[in-house]
């Protein structure tokens, strides 16, 4: 059985899904946190899920947070230099240096049917090699003008199907795509 493999990410208007420092503080403004939100929240799709797969650069911002957000989900950090990874994580957060196709056969193995795909260059190595299935995307209504953007160049088309799109009241539109496989 394949595994399948979802994105769950927000973006700023013109595709940015942080600031070129890697800063994504512009997320947590008071006005985005007072209202309610339509759609996938981040709770029922985390429930979903085996394991998160993020890359270095992306995992270094996480280690950031006050606290741990993926407590009871395994993350796999891909990265081809060693990481130092805190005390309290250990057997938490795994590091390999696997090309993304070989990684997803190594966690199909281990029993894995459902990955999170985070961070902009992990998103895209795995959309590169097919092996994305599910898009979801919330716009979040700022356009940072530069950053670091949520797609690449891929070198090749890639058909969406369109699932279904909420908006809220705080200007948040999600939308949700399944990935046509070629």
């Amino acid at each position: 059985m394949r595994i399948k493999c979802s994105v769950f990410i927000a973006a700023s208007i013109d595709g940015f899904i942080a600031r070129p420092d890697g800063d994504i503080e512009w997320l947590h403004r008071p006005e985005y946190e007072s209202s309610g939100l339509n759609g996938i929240t981040y709770e029922s799709f985390i429930a979903t899920v085996d394991g998160l797969v993020m890359g270095r650069k992306t995992l270094e911002k996480v280690l950031s947070f006050p606290e741990w957000p993926y407590e009871g989900t395994p993350v796999i950090a891909l990265s081809h230099q060693t990481l130092q990874i805190p005390a309290h994580l250990q057997g938490k957060v795994e590091v390999l240096a696997a090309d993304v196709s070989t990684l997803v056969e190594q966690l199909a193995e281990r029993g894995m049917k459902h990955l999170y795909i985070d961070g902009g260059q992990t998103i895209q190595a795995f959309l590169e090699a097919g092996l994305l299935n599910e898009l979801i995307i919330t716009r979040i209504p700022i356009l940072l003008g530069q950053g670091i953007p949520l797609f690449g160049q891929i070198g090749h088309e890639c058909e969406l199907r369109h699932i279904d799109t909420w908006a809220s009241d705080n200007g948040f539109v999600q939308s949700r795509y399944a990935i046509e496989q070629r």
